[in-house]
C-alpha cells in the first residue's frame, strides 16, 4: 500500500526478546514455550508414527518430524485436504501456498499462538537477492495463501522488520500474512507486524473471497489491517503499536479496506475490541485505500459492538489516504460501538447504522453458505 508520513502484555517486540540473536529484538522465541517443554512435540494431533490420517505431515524445526520446515511440508503435498501439524517452535523463513493446493489446514501443536511462529523480516523496499528489484509489499509477506479453503489455528504469524534498522529504506511495508483465498479461517491465531502487518485480499478484483478472523490477535501502525476481501473479524483484538520516528499525531491507521465497488460487503468488525500503546487520540480508526489498479473500488468497513479505546481519534476517526478519494464517500460505518474512542463528539465524523441497516451486517450475512464459526 501507499507509504503515509506516516503491544499489549506479550506484543511483538517484547515477545521477541525472549531469545537472543536477531529474533530477539522482536521476542521470538526460539525453542518451544515452557508450557510445552517435556511434551510430545505434536501433543494431541498424532506423529509421524500414528497420523491422524494419511494425508497429516508433521514440521518441527528440531528434526522429530516428516520435515523441518513449513515450505517443505507445503511442497510435499499435492491437491486437496492436506492438514500439517506445526510443533511448537520457530519457523525464520517465508511460506507460500498456491491455489492448487485447496483445503489445507495448519494446526500449531502448542498450548496457543504464541508457541508456533512463522517469521521473516521482508520489506517492500527490501532488494531481492537476484538483484531485480525490491519485493513490494505483497513480495514482502512472510506468508502467502492463495489457495481456497485454508485453516489455521494457534499460530502466530508475523513479520519483524523494523523501521529503526533500516533508516534508508523507504518502502517500509512489511506483511506478515497475505491471504486471497475464499473460505480461509483463523481461529485464535496472532499476526505481528508493524505497516500492513495483515493483508486480507482476494485472488482478482472480481472474486469476492470470504475470510473469517476469530478470537484473533492483530498489531501495527499503519493500515495494519487491509486489503479487498469480505472479512468478518469476531472477538479480535487489535493493537496500535507506539513510534518513536514521529513526534506528532497520527501515527496510523486499523483499518484500510480496498473494497471493489461491485462488491457488496468489505470488512466487518463485531465483538471485538482495539487497545494502543501511543498516546491517546494518536491514531485513526480506518482510511479508505483505491488502489491504482482498481479507481472504481469503494472501501467498505463496518465497527459494530466493539469497544474502542482512547488510541482512537474519537473527534475524528477516518481520514484519506488521497482526497480524490475522501472517507465520507466511501462505505464506513459503526454500530453501539463503546469505549472512550467511539465517543460521539462531532456526529458528522462518526457514520451510525440504524438498527433497521445494522441487521444484515453480521457474520452470517457475509459469509453465506460458509460457516466457520461452527468449528472454532
Amino acid at each position: 500500500m501507499p507509504s503515509p508520513h506516516l503491544r499489549p502484555p506479550f506484543s511483538r517486540r517484547g515477545f521477541l526478546l525472549a531469545s537472543a540473536g536477531a529474533s530477539a529484538a522482536l521476542g521470538l522465541a526460539a525453542a518451544p514455550a515452557p508450557a510445552t517443554a517435556g511434551r510430545r512435540p505434536f501433543g494431541r494431533y498424532g506423529s509421524p508414527a500414528a497420523r491422524l490420517t494419511p494425508s497429516t505431515l508433521y514440521v518441527d524445526p528440531h528434526g522429530r518430524g516428516d520435515v523441518t520446515t513449513v515450505q517443505a511440508a507445503v511442497n510435499a503435498t499435492t491437491g486437496s485436504g492436506w492438514t500439517l501439524v506445526l510443533a511448537p517452535g520457530t519457523y525464520r523463513e517465508t511460506v507460500s501456498v498456491d491455489p492448487t493446493r485447496t483445503e489445507m489446514t495448519w494446526l500449531g501443536a502448542g498450548d496457543g499462538p504464541r508457541d508456533v511462529v512463522i517469521v521473516y523480516d521482508n520489506a517492500a523496499g527490501t532488494p531481492k537477492p537476484d538483484g531485480s528489484g525490491t519485493y513490494g509489499t505483497t513480495g514482502s509477506a512472510t506468508t502467502t495463501v492463495r489457495a481456497d479453503g485454508f485453516t489455521a489455528r494457534r499460530i502466530t504469524f508475523a513479520n519483524d522488520w523494523l523501521r529503526a534498522d533500516h533508516p534508508g529504506t523507504s518502502g517500509t511495508q512489511a506483511v506478515a500474512i497475505k491471504v486471497t483465498g475464499d473460505r480461509s479461517a483463523f481461529h485464535h491465531c496472532r499476526f505481528l507486524g508493524h505497516q500492513d502487518t495483515l493483508y486480507a485480499d482476494t485472488n482478482a478484483l472480481t472474486v469476492f473471497a470470504r475470510q473469517y478472523f476469530a478470537h484473533c490477535y492483530a498489531e501495527g501502525d499503519v493500515d495494519f489491517v487491509f486489503g479487498r476481501a469480505t472479512a468478518v473479524f469476531e472477538h479480535c483484538h487489535f493493537r496500535t503499536l507506539t513510534r518513536t520516528d514521529l513526534a506528532s499525531a497520527p501515527y496510523g491507521f486499523v483499518f484500510a479496506p480496498s473494497t471493489a465497488g461491485a462488491n457488496p460487503r468489505g470488512y466487518l468488525v463485531t465483538r471485538s475490541r482495539i487497545t494502543s500503546e501511543a498516546p491517546d487520540a494518536f491514531y485513526k480508526l480506518a482510511r479508505p485505500w483505491v488502489p491504482s489498479s482498481d479507481r472504481t473500488a469503494r472501501p467498505m468497513l463496518t465497527v459494530r459492538e466493539t469497544w474502542l479505546g482512547p488510541g482512537i481519534d474519537a473527534a475524528a476517526p477516518y481520514a484519506n489516504m488521497s482526497d480524490a478519494y475522501p472517507w465520507q464517500e466511501q462505505r464506513f460505518a459503526e454500530y453501539r460501538n463503546t469505549g472512550p474512542g467511539a465517543e460521539i463528539t462531532l456526529p458528522a465524523n462518526r457514520p451510525q447504522l440504524t438498527p433497521e441497516e445494522a441487521e444484515p451486517a453480521t457474520r452470517a450475512a457475509y459469509l453465506g453458505d460458509w460457516r466457520p464459526w461452527s468449528t472454532d
